[in-house]
């Protein structure tokens, strides 16, 4: 069944070429087709299968097949030891199926379908090597992404008023929509594991290494960004001021805790909610195309992050443990060259691909009419990125523990062959784009200390990385560091705080709702009505009707008498 990698990779990447050129065509043309079917006709509310082709959906469509094509690939080798490799393909394949629904749906309902199939697709593949690791990770990741599925239906329910689930109609129809526009941030929220909900995000580690470079780095999670580029013209109609905070912080808090990590997925982990946190808050500023385009860019780098670590984790006998790690240059010369450029496209270095996303993002925030604190909250984010970044390479590169010197090491040739076209893409992507999403060139103008921030704030991480990589910091400040580091404590918010709550009102509505007057009424009352009719149906028939009868007739006699 292996080869069945192999087929599927390869159609996919087929299907990811030809939806990448008819985005182009789509966008150079300023063309859109959109397919309506009619399923069912209900006192003027129809429900709709519809189906939206424009530049936007094909080309970030075309994008996921790609990726999905690489990672399929590279699965061919990661998982050829393992028993239910044939199910994780068939997990895979529904995901991507999924993400196809909700990418080309213009339609809530059918939304709700790809939406909720993935978060049932990725409850599965965290669940995939059946620990009590894996059973929490994905308990608190499907709860979490519930939550947004509730927000969804909601928006539903509250489109009945509107006459149609086809939101492309209604884009510039704002009456009463900002109920359904907090609803659908709540829901994107959740998805793209903004604060408060972003403690899944690092815990969904316990899925597969190929299933976190598809899964959680350029797909799932930037769902809520994209459902939220689409719903843009709702957004502009609101102040979304302090939802742009949130996101902020959550790139600052995620930008800290990475820093203080020592397990690898989880770093990378939390830089993809670092820039999650940078892509919704440009889009809350008002700049959805600039969202998108970083949305783009960051894919291609940060699944090639993910599938480079895969393969040093495949090869130090699973070992997640930074500390334990050393000198991989030497062991994975190409590997570390992929990690090493995926790395500075993620730090926006220069003529990488993050670059052209990152600086224009950065140069936008620049322009607008934001306050200093917001300003240096989202230097200070860009700062930490480049430490996390440079704190990791040193660990890997520089620093040998010896746990793994006896060992052998292999760059396996399906792995290395899934990340070439990561890494070309890691590269020229982000100029490819600039191209191709802006027709007119884009200069803009700000003062030299401005200009030169993001710069600056990348020296100072450099160095605030090589102060973390040395442990130079002072002890004293342990309590403060384990609060920055630990994600500001939403785990155990989201864990040990609601659980025990939650579970006592499931009690309490069990005992008396489920189990009280509901299940007697309801349930109860039929059999116990069956049990007495029982009762004296048997009374009656224990020869006692004969007596009856021998009794009325003696009385009849009687009174006759």
């Amino acid at each position: 069944m292996m080869y069945m990698y192999l087929v599927m990779s390869f159609f996919i990447l087929i299907f990811g070429v030809f939806f990448l050129f008819l985005g182009f065509f789509c966008l150079s043309n300023d063309y859109m087709i959109f397919m309506d079917w009619e399923l069912l006709s209900l006192n003027s509310c129809c429900l709709n299968m519809s189906i939206i082709i424009d530049y936007m959906s094909m080309t970030f469509l075309s994008f996921v097949f790609l990726i999905s094509s690489m990672v399929i690939m590279y699965s061919y080798s990661y998982m050829s030891e393992d028993m239910f490799n044939y199910r994780f393909l068939m997990l895979l394949l529904m995901f991507i199926m999924s993400m196809m629904f909700m990418i080309i749906s213009p339609n809530l309902i059918s939304i709700l379908l790809g939406w909720d199939g993935l978060g049932l697709v990725s409850y599965c593949l965290v669940v995939f090597f059946q620990t009590s690791n894996s059973y929490n990770s994905g308990m608190i990741t499907v709860l979490s992404n519930r939550i947004g599925d509730v927000g969804i239906l909601m928006s539903i329910a509250w489109m009945l008023n509107f006459g149609s689930w086809n939101y492309i109609y209604y884009m510039d129809f704002f009456l009463d929509s900002w109920v359904m526009t907090y609803l659908l941030v709540i829901s994107s929220f959740t998805k793209s594991a903004q604060i408060p909900f972003s403690s899944w995000l690092p815990a969904a580690m316990a899925a597969p290494t190929p299933v976190s470079a598809l899964v959680h780095s350029s797909t799932l999670v930037t769902a809520g960004v994209y459902l939220l580029i689409r719903f843009s013209s709702f957004l502009y109609n609101l102040d979304m001021f302090y939802f742009m905070i949130i996101s902020l912080l959550t790139m600052f808090m995620s930008g800290f805790g990475a820093n203080f990590e020592f397990d690898l997925k989880k770093i990378i982990a939390l830089s993809t909610l670092s820039q999650l946190g940078l892509m919704m808050s440009i889009l809350f500023m008002g700049f959805c195309k600039l969202a998108f385009f970083h949305l783009l860019s960051h894919a291609f780098f940060k699944a090639l992050l993910f599938l480079c670590a895969g393969l040093i984790i495949h090869s130090m006998n699973n070992s997640q443990d930074i500390r334990d790690m050393g000198y991989v240059s030497v062991l994975f010369p190409y590997t570390s060259t992929c990690l090493f450029i995926s790395s500075m496209s993620l730090c926006g270095a220069p003529m990488m691909s993050g670059y052209y996303s990152k600086d224009m993002v950065l140069e936008y925030f620049s322009m607008t009419n934001t306050n200093l604190i917001v300003y240096v909250l989202l230097m200070v984010s860009i700062l930490l990125t480049v430490s996390y970044s440079s704190r990791l390479f040193m660990y890997l590169m520089y620093k040998n523990s010896s746990n793994y010197s006896a060992q052998s090491f292999m760059e396996n040739s399906y792995m290395v062959v899934s990340m070439n076209l990561l890494v070309y893409f890691s590269i020229f992507l982000g100029w490819a784009l600039t191209l191709i999403l802006f027709k007119t060139p884009i200069f803009i103008m700000l003062p030299v200390m401005t200009k030169l921030m993001p710069l600056i704030s990348m020296f100072l991480g450099l160095f605030l990385g090589m102060v973390f990589y040395m442990n130079t910091y002072d002890f004293n400040l342990t309590q403060m560091l384990f609060f920055l580091g630990g994600m500001w404590f939403l785990p155990k918010f989201s864990t040990n705080m609601l659980s025990p709550k939650i579970l006592y009102l499931s009690k309490f509505s069990h005992n008396i709702i489920d189990s009280g007057w509901s299940e007697w009424f309801f349930s109860k009352s039929h059999f116990s009505f069956f049990i007495l009719c029982s009762i004296m149906n048997n009374f009656y028939e224990k020869n006692n009707m004969k007596l009856y009868m021998v009794s009325f007739i003696f009385i009849f006699f009687i009174f006759i008498i």
